[in-house]
Formats: C-alpha cells, sequence, structure tokens
C-alpha cells in the first residue's frame, strides 16, 4: 500500500541543513503490525510524519497504491489523510476543552457524516475502548491512559487503512500500556498499523514486523509474518464537512474557551465603541458646522451649481457625462471639476510678471473675446478679468501671444505646463482675492488634474508585508522615474535585499497603493534590479550623478518606469459639477440626478448661514479610513497573540484530515461571531440608554447622530474588518506544512 524508494527528510534553519533519515527504502501493506524502534534522534518520528502526509519529503518517491506522491500539493496532501491515515499521538492532541463524546464527534464532522450515524458509531467506539462512561467529560479531566483510549478511538473513528502512532505508550503504566498495545493489535487485523516505540519488549510478542532506526538510516528490518497481498481495504468515504456542522463548530469553539472569549469580546468591543465614537464625533461636527455654515472648499459657490459623484466612488463613463449634459434645465458640465475650486500661479519667462488665476473648462466659455483671438491649439488660453485691470487693458500687448508657465507651491516653475494667452474677455467676476480666470483646453486640464492626484494622493507602498509611505522618510521608499527602467518592473536599492526572504528580492512583487479623496488604485511591480553605489548610473544613467551624493539623494528610491507612474496619477472623472440654467430647476435636477444614482451635494447649501460644508465629511472619511486602519493592525496584533492559544487546535484539525480552507472558514465564523455579538450588544446599549435606565453621555450622542445607513455602514466595516483579520491571520498560520506549524506551537 505505501512504498518508500531512497526517501530522504532535511530540516533548513538559518542556512543550516539538519538530517530527519535519508535513504529510506520500504513497504508496507495491509494487515502489518509494524514497530519501528531506535534511539532518540534516530529518525523514527519524522518517518511516521512523512508516511502520514504531515510533512514534506525532499528526496526520492513515496508511492500510496502505486501513485507517486513527489507532485502532491498540500491540498492533495488533506486528501490522504483523510482517506487513509488516523493518527496517535504520544501527546494525544486531544481537544482539552472538548468532552470525550466532542473529541470524537469533530473527526467524524469533518468528514460530513450525520448527526444519527455520528451517534451510534461514537457510543460503539467508546464501548470498543471502555470509555463509554466518560463520554460527557471533559478531556482535561482525564488520566494518560484514558485519554490515549480516546485517541485510538478518534483514530478508529475515520474507518482509515493506516493507524499510525507515535510512543503510544510512552507516557503510561504498564497495564496501561499492554491494554494499548493489544488493542492495536485487534485493529491491525485488518488495517496496516505502525508505532514508534523506545520499548521494543512491550510489543515483540504482537508485532509481524521490527525495523530500527540509527541516526536517520533503516539499520534492520525484520518480518516475522509475511503478508502476501492486500486483501482487506476499508478506505474512508470522502466527504465535506456541511455548512452546518461548521457553524455548529465555530459556534462552540466561540464560547468553549472563556478566557480567549472575554479577551476577544473586549477587542471588539473596544473596536465597535472606538468606530461609534470617532463616527458620532463627526456627525455631531458636520451638524453643528452646518448652523455655523461654514466652508473652505468651493471657490466657485454659483448657485446654480451642484456637485456630484458616483456612490461606488468609480469614474463617469463618457456616456454618463453626455446624459447628463442632455438633461433637462442644465446648462452646463464641468468634468473634472476639482480644477474649477483651485486657484494657479503663473509667470512670463522672465519671471517679471506674476499672475493668480481660476481654473475653468474652456467649453465654458461664452461669447466672444474682447481682444485677441480663440484658442486653436491646446497650450492657447484665454484669461477674463475686470477690464479696469491694468494688464488686461493698458498692458494687454505684455499678455497677448506670450508664453506663460504654471508655478508650483514652492514657487518652481513648470517647464511642461506652458501656455500662450491668445484672447482677452472683461467681466466682472467677483473672485475675492483673484483677479483673473483662465479657460483651459483638455489637455492642459488633464495636466493640471494629473498634478493634483499626485499633490494630494498618499501613496503606499506594501514591501514584503510591511507599509511604508512614499517620501515619507527622506529618500526611504520614495518612488522615482527613470526611463532606463522596463515597464512593469521596479529598480530598488540593494540594502532593500534583508527585507526579502534569503536576503533575495530580485523576480518578487511588491505593490503601489495610490489613495485620495477620488478614488484609490493598486498596481503590483516586480523586482527587475538592485542598485549600489558602483552600478546606479550604469543601470540608470543618471545625470549629473556623484558617488558621494548617493546615500544622501540616492539610496532608498525605488526607481518605476514614467508610464507606470503616469498610469497611477492619470486618471478619468469622479466628480463633476453641474450648472443648471435657473435657480428654481435646481432642486428638481438635483432629484433627477439623484433618482438616476448619484451623490449630489448642492453648492449653494455649504455657504455661510446658509448650510453645511463639505470638508467635514471628507475630514471624516480620511480620519475613519485612518482610525479603521489603525484599529485593524492594532485588533490583528491583540487578536493574534490571543488566538496564539488556538494554534494547536488548528493543526490537530489538519493532522485529522481538515483542509486549510475548512479551518479558516472556522476561524472566520468564530470571530465573527464574536464581532456581531459585541456590536449588537452596543445597539442594546443604545436602545436602552433611550430610557431612564440609562444615561451614558457617549450612548447619548450616538443616538442622537446616527440613522440607520451610519449603522449598516459601521456594521459592515466591522464585519470586513473581522474577515480580513481571520484571513491574515489563517494565511500566516497555514502557509506551512502541519508539522511545522505544530513544532512551532508545542
Amino acid at each position: 500500500m505505501i512504498k518508500l524508494k531512497n526517501v530522504s527528510k532535511f530540516y533548513y534553519s538559518k542556512g543550516v541543513i539538519a538530517t530527519g533519515f535519508t535513504k529510506v527504502n520500504l513497504e508496507f501493506k495491509i494487515g502489518e503490525f509494524v514497530a519501528i524502534t531506535g534511539e532518540s534522534g534516530s529518525g523514527k518520528s519524522t518517518l511516521l510524519n512523512v508516511i502520514s502526509g504531515l510533512d514534506s519529503y525532499e528526496e526520492g518517491e513515496m508511492y500510496i497504491d502505486g501513485k507517486e506522491t513527489s507532485h502532491y500539493l498540500e491540498k492533495d496532501w488533506e486528501i490522504y489523510r483523510r482517506k487513509n491515515i488516523g493518527n496517535i499521538y504520544q501527546n494525544f492532541n486531544l481537544v482539552n476543552s472538548y468532552t470525550v463524546y466532542q473529541n470524537i464527534d469533530l473527526v467524524l464532522s469533518l468528514n460530513g457524516i450525520p448527526k444519527d450515524e455520528r451517534k451510534k458509531k461514537i457510543n460503539e467506539l467508546l464501548k470498543r475502548v471502555d470509555m463509554y462512561k466518560y463520554r460527557k467529560t471533559k478531556v482535561s479531566k482525564l488520566s494518560g491512559g484514558q485519554k490515549q483510549r480516546i485517541a485510538i478511538a478518534r483514530a478508529l473513528a475515520k474507518d482509515v487503512p493506516v493507524i499510525i502512532a507515535d510512543e503510544p505508550t510512552g507516557s503510561l503504566d504498564k497495564r496501561s500500556a499492554a491494554n494499548i498495545i493489544k488493542l492495536l493489535k485487534e485493529i491491525s487485523e485488518d488495517k496496516l498499523v505502525i508505532i514508534v516505540t523506545h520499548n521494543y519488549e512491550q510489543v515483540s510478542e504482537y508485532v509481524t514486523r521490527a525495523i530500527t532506526m540509527h541516526d536517520g538510516k533503516v539499520l534492520e528490518d525484520k518480518k516475522f509474518k509475511q503478508v502476501e497481498e492486500e486483501s482487506i481495504r476499508c478506505e474512508s468515504s470522502y466527504k465535506n464537512i456541511t455548512l452546518f456542522n461548521k457553524i455548529r463548530l465555530g459556534f462552540r469553539n466561540t464560547f468553549n474557551v472563556v478566557p480567549k472569549f472575554i479577551l476577544l469580546f473586549l477587542v471588539y468591543a473596544f473596536i465597535v465603541a472606538a468606530l461609534m465614537g470617532e463616527y458620532s464625533f463627526f456627525k455631531k461636527n458636520e451638524y453643528e458646522m452646518d448652523k455655523s455654515g461654514y466652508n473652505e472648499i468651493f471657490k466657485d459657490t454659483d448657485d446654480k451649481r451642484v456637485v456630484l459623484n458616483k456612490k461606488d466612488k468609480t469614474e463617469f463613463s463618457l456616456e454618463e457625462f453626455d446624459n447628463i449634459k442632455k438633461m433637462k434645465n442644465v446648462k452646463s458640465v464641468i468634468k473634472n471639476d476639482v480644477i474649477v475650486d483651485q486657484d494657479m500661479a503663473f509667470t512670463n519667462e522672465d519671471e517679471m510678471l506674476w499672475m493668480m488665476m481660476r481654473a475653468s473648462d474652456m467649453e465654458q466659455f461664452d461669447g466672444k473675446v474682447d481682444l485677441g483671438r480663440l484658442p486653436s491649439n491646446p497650450n492657447e488660453v484665454v484669461i477674463a478679468g475686470d477690464k479696469d485691470n491694468y494688464y488686461l487693458s493698458s498692458d494687454a500687448e505684455s499678455i497677448l501671444d506670450h508664453k506663460f508657465y504654471m508655478m508650483g507651491d514652492n514657487g518652481e516653475k513648470f517647464k511642461d505646463k506652458e501656455i500662450v494667452i491668445v484672447g482677452i474677455k472683461y467681466m466682472d467676476l467677483k473672485l475675492d482675492y483673484i483677479d483673473f480666470k483662465i479657460y483651459l483646453s483638455d489637455e492642459l486640464l488633464d495636466k493640471v488634474l494629473f498634478d493634483t492626484h499626485q499633490k494630494y494622493s498618499t501613496i503606499t507602498i506594501d514591501f514584503m508585508g510591511e507599509n511604508h509611505t512614499s517620501g515619507n522618510e527622506s529618500n526611504s521608499f520614495k518612488l522615482e522615474t527613470n526611463n532606463w527602467v522596463t515597464p512593469g518592473t521596479a529598480i530598488i536599492p540593494e540594502d532593500f535585499n534583508s527585507r526579502c526572504d534569503k536576503d533575495v528580492c530580485i523576480n518578487k512583487n511588491f505593490n503601489v497603493k495610490v489613495e485620495n479623496q477620488y478614488y484609490s488604485v493598486n498596481r503590483d511591480f516586480k523586482i527587475e534590479k538592485n542598485y549600489n553605489q558602483k552600478n546606479i548610473n550604469k543601470i540608470l544613467e543618471l545625470n549629473n550623478y556623484i558617488k558621494e551624493d548617493f546615500e544622501e539623494n540616492y539610496n532608498g528610491k525605488i526607481y518605476i518606469n514614467p508610464l507606470d507612474y503616469n498610469e497611477l496619477f492619470n486618471k478619468g472623472t469622479y466628480q463633476m459639477s453641474v450648472y443648471v440654467d435657473d435657480i428654481e430647476n435646481l432642486d428638481g435636477v438635483v432629484a433627477e440626478l439623484d433618482k438616476m444614482g448619484y451623490r449630489v451635494l448642492k453648492v449653494k447649501d455649504t455657504l455661510v448661514d446658509v448650510g453645511s460644508t463639505e470638508i467635514m465629511k471628507i475630514l471624516k472619511l480620511i480620519v475613519t479610513c485612518a482610525l479603521i486602519f489603525v484599529l485593524f493592525f492594532i485588533s490583528y496584533f491583540i487578536i493574534k497573540i490571543i488566538l496564539k492559544s488556538r494554534n494547536t487546535y488548528f493543526s490537530v484539525l489538519r493532522m485529522l484530515g481538515a483542509s486549510k480552507n475548512v479551518c479558516r472558514e472556522l476561524l472566520i465564523i468564530e470571530l465573527l461571531v464574536i464581532s456581531n455579538l459585541s456590536y449588537f450588544i452596543f445597539i442594546g446599549l443604545a436602545e436602552i440608554n433611550k430610557t431612564s435606565l440609562l444615561n451614558i453621555e457617549f450612548i447619548n450622542t450616538v443616538n442622537t447622530y446616527f440613522k440607520l445607513n451610519d449603522y449598516i455602514v459601521l456594521y459592515v466595516v466591522l464585519t470586513l474588518m473581522s474577515l480580513l483579520i481571520s484571513i491574515k491571520y489563517a494565511a500566516k498560520l497555514f502557509k506551512n506544512s502541519v508539522m511545522s506549524v505544530y513544532r512551532e506551537e508545542v
């Protein structure tokens, strides 16, 4: 049934290779009762783990029913363990917080056995191992011999053809040990039983075969009874655990360890209180600012203007833009209206003339120019202002047909944002401290929008599981562009290799996330090369590179292709402004836009003494996202510590044949139960607080400013956090083989 041909197992730790066993050649058949002996460290237990599919092997080939297993993935080994292997461990590996009945019920539930069938089978097995009267007793209260009997009953419950026992009598008295060996002998009549033991005398009269190991090699293989053929085969039926049993086990796991439950509940109670408190604080302040009418966002306060974006925060399509333009009572529509509320500085070539202007779309220009002409090229613009302005009247010749350049916040002149003023329009703008309005082409507006996205976006680099804000720590993780970098790849400092497995980052991926109030985008980059002080100029061909400046000006930067960088910020329309033809039609247009599924804000409602401001909403979004981010990692860190006590439990589940997916789902159910419990207890307290029984100010604030949709949003956030914490923890816990995880915990 099982054949090993030149099989070897090695362990790797910090560059050191240790041998588990080498060049083992063995074949096992149904009906054999095999004892493996040898001194400590000879490789006996390691051999059992490989045969059981709990650990991998690095060399040779293991055959199961004549089929090779060297190509097996973890999923294949999970199936193999479920269908073929029953393990009995020296330290039992029972769930101490479960009863005797529940321990055996666990393995049957994992294999999808119906309830009635489970009950009958469990009772039969408990009677067989003389433990029926203890079926309702917690395992933690049993003696060593009793626990070993339960471990045997659990192994038998699966009806598998192979029973593996590692030192099954190691911690038992002589009488209990003899009973266990007799029971294993009975089992071996129709199964393959392999045990590891230090006390060969205990089993010598029962075994059909004895294998001696020394220093990782088979020293001797004696057969006392020849098994000619595998005439009996009792492979278990392979079924999946039902959804009901997953939920049942998840609920059981939630409450079976009281200290763990209390700690997790307190963590989630803190998360709920923090989210509710922060959200209600901003709702309250938003309400207060509504009354005062304070506003610093909209520069264009036209009472016929409404601002809209999509509820799912996706960009507008051209079709949607055209449909809105065709709406009744809509005068005009401005795409990417973020530029409408921006003030821009321009200077001429010799920087002798400096002007502040308010930007607008050329499509919004209505009428003819008073001086000059209308634009005919993308970089040509029209400016508007009061006729009495000196530069628009007396000195217009110094402006018309002259080049100007956009300036940054630090006074830097952008040569790539060149304009030529070709027309002047006289109009009363009433723009406070701004004297001019500038009408730009779509191409120029796209450049302005690109700069706006770049200026107000947060660039987060997830490098090998660690998040870094680009440019937040001097040059470290600062994104730079270089034409010599292959698109889709990145060139990183050689120093970053220490952050990667085996100090090698080449061909590994990292993620760049760009976030702002309009959109969020993720992009993966493959690491192509490393640079250092000696090779950076050869790889990137930098201008004016000086070796002595490497640490100060270059080291720590991540170089990507300019095309990739542009994709991060060169995005479409996420917000636009609609201008109605008459103020009387404003509410009708707003209602129609709302019916179409857009989020709509009337700018007039943001004016002083009239309505609310959008700034608090934006601040609320930013702070809420930041709080969720911080709470996620704090809670994950704490929950990981609390759940560390459960790692052995999940390792046992995998030993019993549960797949990684099932273990992950059980963990998700457990955390979702606790998060829901904490959330709805808070809701219950909020309802009680409405009566005279409670009067908690914090909860009063929540009751005052929270609406149904706010509760729904926070419930979704809490649920998603629980899912992400579960998935993140499970990914770490289940990434290695069963024995790798188990050894870390035991």
